[in-house]
């Protein structure tokens, strides 16, 4: 529609060639990048999320990358709201936005929204922190199961984030997490124009390999051992850093440690394929097709 205000998201699986493209999409169309990498928003993980660099953030504006320290609590319901709150200041200046990332959950929140699930308190989150060091991830599930047995039903019970979080909230509001869970898709002031990268299988596998050593020469490992005392907060429960607290622990060499990040990060890839291929809305290129990139966003925001 003539005149409308659209964002282009640029989505696909890690290390396929977003940051490249879009520092080029972002060049050409005038506009900043908005991060929808949720690893990136820490400011001292800067090598093992591959962050923009000083240099590229010197040649385009980046928003989201680098603003939170390591113990800062942060949620996709957080980023939605901050998202939202800054695209009208941009749209005043431009008829679009660029926002890129694969992070799943952040790019879902900002294109159909999430349930409005109340922040947690700083003394729930910590008792909570305390009860999972304490008694552990499976008494804490059994409760998750007595309080609310329908989230119980779905959730991860392995990931600690989830469960602890359900329960926070039955905790800190005396209602179950399931009610605050309705899936409506929120209405948009907006169109959206989403484009998702994929290489073939055995190039984006390369590609992977080829990253996880220049992390390795950059200075993962020193990265990775800075962050050690930290090893329990959410952001570092990562590809990357959970294989190097391993061999800092003993479990591992650093050549099984390194094996074990490509491998863990060819398997979130396609993880990260599997989640944005069931959208209908995307339509996919290669990275290297940026004409036909730009004809596609050319006829959208035309």
């Amino acid at each position: 529609m003539e005149g409308e205000k659209k964002l282009i998201v640029v989505t696909g699986p890690t290390a396929v060639g977003k940051t490249g493209l879009c520092m080029e999409l972002a060049t050409e169309l005038g506009v900043p990048i908005i991060n929808a990498d949720s690893r990136q928003l820490f400011r001292e993980l800067k090598i093992g999320t591959a962050a923009p660099t000083a240099e590229e953030q010197r040649r385009v504006k980046h928003y989201f990358v680098g603003t939170l320290g390591i113990d800062d609590y942060y949620s996709a319901s957080m980023y939605e709201q901050q998202v939202m709150a800054l695209l009208p200041q941009l749209f005043a200046t431009s008829d679009y936005a660029l926002l890129s990332g694969g992070s799943m959950m952040y790019i879902d929140a900002v294109c159909n929204g999430i349930d409005d699930i109340p922040t947690v308190d700083d003394e729930t989150r910590a008792l909570m922190k305390r009860r999972l060091a304490e008694e552990g991830l499976e008494a804490l599930a059994e409760e998750l199961r007595r309080l609310d047995p329908e989230h119980y039903a779905i959730v991860d019970r392995q990931n600690p984030r989830r469960v602890v979080h359900a329960l926070e909230i039955c905790h800190m509001t005396g209602k179950t997490y399931t009610s605050y869970r309705t899936a409506t898709r929120k209405q948009r002031p907006f169109s959206i124009v989403k484009i998702g990268l994929n290489r073939d299988r055995d190039e984006l596998y390369t590609r992977i390999n080829r990253r996880v050593d220049q992390m390795m020469a950059n200075g993962l490992l020193g990265e990775a051992k800075a962050m050690l005392q930290h090893r329990s907060v959410n952001a570092l429960n990562t590809v990357g850093y959970k294989e190097l607290f391993n061999h800092f622990d003993g479990q591992w060499t650093l050549d099984e440690a390194v094996e074990r990040i490509k491998g863990n990060t060819r398997r979130y890839a396609r993880k990260q394929l599997t989640w944005l291929k069931r959208d209908a809305g995307m339509t996919w290129f290669h990275p290297d097709d940026k004409a036909q990139i730009m004809k596609h966003i050319s006829q959208q925001i035309s």
